[in-house]
């Protein structure tokens, strides 16, 4: 029982709830910018650079083998470099958005910050403080 309650005492601290707060929003986020940049951006992009669908760019090593029949027996080895380029252009597009997003709330948090006023400098001694440290310092020496 006393491993149920640690586990619980673990899962229920603010640090992991916020975490996976963040994980699942930042999973959706994804999934957003992955769309706008498969269908939104990289077709205008592909249609600029004559016609050429991203995702179908690829590399064939080896061709695919057909049996008698025609179908395929043994499936084409091929380096899909197309995929990588999308996947790239979503990364580019993902960091840099959470990078504005950041840092939009850095300048508002610097905003909500308390400017911190240093104390003031304590005031010099009275003449009464002067004179009995005088006398302290004399009576030592003595």
């Amino acid at each position: 029982m006393k491993m149920v309650d640690e586990f619980k005492a673990f899962a229920m601290r603010g640090n992991v709830v916020d975490m996976a707060v963040g994980i699942i929003i930042g999973g959706a986020f994804g999934k957003i910018i992955s769309s706008v940049v498969a269908d939104v951006i990289m077709p205008p992009i592909g249609l600029l650079l004559g016609g050429v669908k991203f995702t179908d760019l690829k590399i064939t090593l080896k061709d695919p083998v057909l049996d008698a029949a025609g179908a395929i027996a043994t499936q084409a080895v091929t380096i899909n470099y197309g995929n990588f380029l999308q996947v790239t252009v979503d990364f580019l597009i993902i960091a840099f958005a959470i990078f504005m997003m950041i840092k939009a709330m850095n300048s508002l948090k610097k905003k909500e910050e308390v400017v911190v006023v240093e104390a003031p400098a304590p005031p010099p001694p009275t003449n009464e403080e002067v004179l009995l440290a005088e006398i302290r310092d004399l009576l030592k020496k003595q």
